[in-house]
C-alpha cells in the first residue's frame, strides 16, 4: 500500500484489520516525514521496497495514485493487480490548482478541524478520526506537506495509462469533496481492464469505510486470473 499525502501509513489500521488475513501479508510503504521527495523520487523509493519475486497487488491512495500508475506501467513481472483509491492521473480540480501559490504559507499543522472533517473525512467523522488525522499530519514536517500538496496539483501520469496491463480496481468515494467523480471515470475509460466501485464515503475512504473498501479489494483479488491470484 502506498499512503496518501501524510505518507505515514498511520491512518490505515482499521483497513488492514478489515482485510482480516485475506492476503499472506500486507504492508504500507511509509515515506520520509522530514524530507520532500517528488513523485519520481518516491517512485524509486517504492520500487526498492516492493517484493522481488512474490506476486503482489499494489494499492495507491490519493497522492500516491500517480506513483502506483507509473510502477504498474513498467509492468513488473510479479505485479498481479492494481488498486486505486480516490486518486487521479492528473489532478482534476482547476479551482484548487489555482490556489497552489498559497501553499507555501498554508497552516498545514493548524488546519481547523471543521475543515478536515468537511474536506477529507466527511460529516459522519468521529472526534477520534479527526484527532487521528490532525495528529498524523503533525508528524510530518510542514514543508514536506506543502511541497507534496503542490506536487499533487502539478503531476500528470496520463502518459502511463496505455502501458498498464494488469486488472485494476478504482475505489471512488460518493461524497469525495477533494477529487471529483470525473477522475475515476477518466481512469476507468483509459485503463484497459478497470472496475470502478462506488462506496459511500469521503475522500479518506479507506479510513472512513474500511470494511466496505476491504470487501471490494478482497473480491477484486479473488477474481484475478488464476495465474495472478494471490487471495
Amino acid at each position: 500500500m502506498l499512503p496518501g499525502l501524510d505518507g505515514t501509513g498511520a491512518l490505515h489500521g482499521d483497513f488492514l484489520v478489515a482485510l482480516d488475513g485475506a492476503f499472506s501479508s500486507t504492508r504500507v510503504i511509509a515515506y520520509p516525514t522530514d524530507r520532500f521527495l517528488d513523485h519520481a523520487a518516491l517512485e524509486a523509493f517504492v520500487r526498492d521496497a516492493l517484493p522481488a519475486e512474490d506476486p503482489f497487488v499494489l494499492l495507491g491512495e490519493s497522492f500516491s495514485g500517480p506513483i502506483a500508475l507509473a510502477i504498474a506501467a513498467s509492468q513488473p513481472a510479479n505485479l498481479a493487480g492494481l488498486v486505486l483509491s480516490t486518486t487521479f492521473a492528473r489532478f482534476p480540480t482547476r479551482v484548487l490548482s489555482a490556489l497552489s501559490p498559497l501553499l507555501p504559507i498554508a497552516p498545514v499543522h493548524h488546519a481547523p478541524r471543521a475543515l478536515l472533517r468537511w474536506w477529507l473525512l466527511g460529516d459522519d467523522a468521529t472526534p477520534a478520526q479527526i484527532h487521528a488525522l490532525s495528529t498524523t499530519l503533525q508528524r510530518v514536517a510542514p514543508t514536506v506537506l506543502r511541497r507534496r500538496s503542490h506536487a499533487a496539483l502539478r503531476v500528470d501520469a496520463s502518459a502511463h495509462l496505455d502501458r498498464i496491463r494488469v486488472p485494476t480496481l478504482y475505489l471512488r468515494g460518493r461524497r469525495d469533496r477533494l477529487v471529483s467523480r470525473a477522475a475515476g471515470e477518466s481512469l476507468r475509460t483509459s485503463l484497459p481492464d478497470c472496475t470502478l466501485v462506488d462506496i459511500a464515503g469521503p475522500h479518506l475512504l479507506l479510513q472512513a469505510a474500511p470494511q466496505a473498501c476491504a470487501r471490494a479489494v478482497i473480491d477484486f483479488a479473488r477474481r484475478l486470473p488464476a495465474s495472478r491470484r494471490i487471495a
